[in-house]
């Protein structure tokens, strides 16, 4: 029985770094890296690549066949109903997003995450369940592990609710802040040398929570979706012989090593979860 799958969103049209998923990394497309790594991970049952219909992503999709990768197409701009779409052939309990932009993910984190939506890590007499976890929330909720290592996790009830009641555009496109956009940023913020996830409730009663790391490294920009991204990632991963046995702490400690490293990408912007592509308009 497949229980939990993990869908990578893909595709080739990027403003800021066109056709970026099959950029080369180390010598293999950065998308092979996402799902290889995503793979990995113990508590997830089955991977799938999710693209468009557009015909931009046929070579996405032409890709993943000749990789036997699982794939499926849907919406260009609607993100939330390619998600929708992809799960209801499978009615997992759990859904893990995945971005294809995150070629240094580490699947230790993914199952951490999954963990925490399935109460692994808590004393049942103490434990409220959870629709989303996740390690990562844009500002002003904030993070503490780096851009790039982002996992999210959501029930498949969850998933469910927000196709049918989101209506607006960013929340279409970025599948999940009707989860938690609602929920005071203060009660989801990192508090030195707690490690324990940070949770809130929605006034939709959705119930989250936000995996903080001891320390505070979600200033760290370690996703591509610039020229100069890629280059940092190029970088790391050559630094670590091209192998895919690599983990975040591996970085890390690399990067204390060589920290002139982070100035390759250090001016580029993040984007927040209101920001929409607006091609889509």
């Amino acid at each position: 029985m497949i229980k939990t799958i993990a869908i990578i969103q893909a595709r080739m049209a990027s403003s800021r770094l066109p056709d970026k998923v099959l950029l080369e990394i180390g010598g293999r497309p950065m998308l092979a890296w996402v799902v290889e790594r995503t793979q990995r991970a113990n508590l997830v049952d089955k991977v799938i690549v999710a693209t468009t219909t557009d015909s931009s992503d046929d070579p996405v999709a032409a890709f993943c066949s000749d990789h036997g990768y699982t794939v499926t197409r849907g919406s260009q701009h609607d993100v939330l109903d390619r998600y929708y779409q992809t799960a209801r052939s499978y009615s997992p309990d759990r859904i893990v997003r995945i971005t294809a932009d995150c070629p240094l993910l580490d699947s230790a984190l993914v199952d951490e995450t999954i963990q925490v939506l399935d109460k692994a890590q808590f004393p049942a007499s103490n434990y409220q369940s959870f629709d989303f976890s996740t390690n990562r929330l844009p500002l002003p909720w904030g993070r503490t592990y780096p851009i790039g290592l982002d996992v999210e996790v959501f029930t498949w009830d969850a998933l469910q609710r927000a196709w049918h009641e989101t209506e607006k555009t960013h929340q279409r496109e970025h599948v999940t802040p009707y989860f938690y956009e609602d929920i005071p940023a203060e009660q989801l913020r990192f508090r030195e040398n707690n490690a324990s996830p940070a949770t809130g409730t929605s006034s939709q009663e959705f119930r989250v929570a936000l995996l903080h790391y001891k320390k505070d490294y979600g200033h760290l920009r370690w996703t591509v979706d610039t020229p100069e991204d890629l280059s940092f990632v190029r970088e790391v991963i050559a630094r670590l012989d091209n192998e895919n046995e690599f983990t975040w702490l591996d970085i890390l400690a690399l990067l204390q090593r060589e920290p002139e490293l982070m100035n390759i990408n250090a001016s580029v912007q993040h984007k927040t979860h209101l920001d929409v592509d607006k091609r889509s308009h």
